[in-house]
């Protein structure tokens, strides 16, 4: 007799996939804890936060900031996107 018994972590991982909830919940986890992954420094310079269409818009106060995370954003992406638990982040966009 087969079961369809399923842990609670599996059925809700279920519901969010089917509901196209769990990018929505990702986003929002890299939005949440951007100060965490990036710092209170850059957290600090940090108007605004998007993403969109796995782009994330990043609003910033500090030109010369600006700059200096153009040339470091691969890792930037590969440590939002290991947050996240997936592939969310594919481009990041400076404004």
């Amino acid at each position: 007799m087969k079961s369809n018994e399923q842990s609670l972590k599996d059925a809700i991982g279920s519901f969010l996939k089917t509901s196209r909830l769990s990018g929505k919940l990702a986003n929002q986890k890299i939005i949440d804890g951007w100060e965490k992954i990036m710092g209170k420094m850059i957290a600090k310079h940090t108007k605004q936060i998007t993403i969109y269409d796995k782009k994330l818009f990043l609003h910033l106060d500090s030109a010369p900031l600006k700059q200096e995370l153009f040339y470091s954003r691969e890792k930037i992406i590969q440590m939002l996107n290991e947050e996240a638990g997936e592939e969310i982040i594919k481009e990041i966009v400076f404004r």
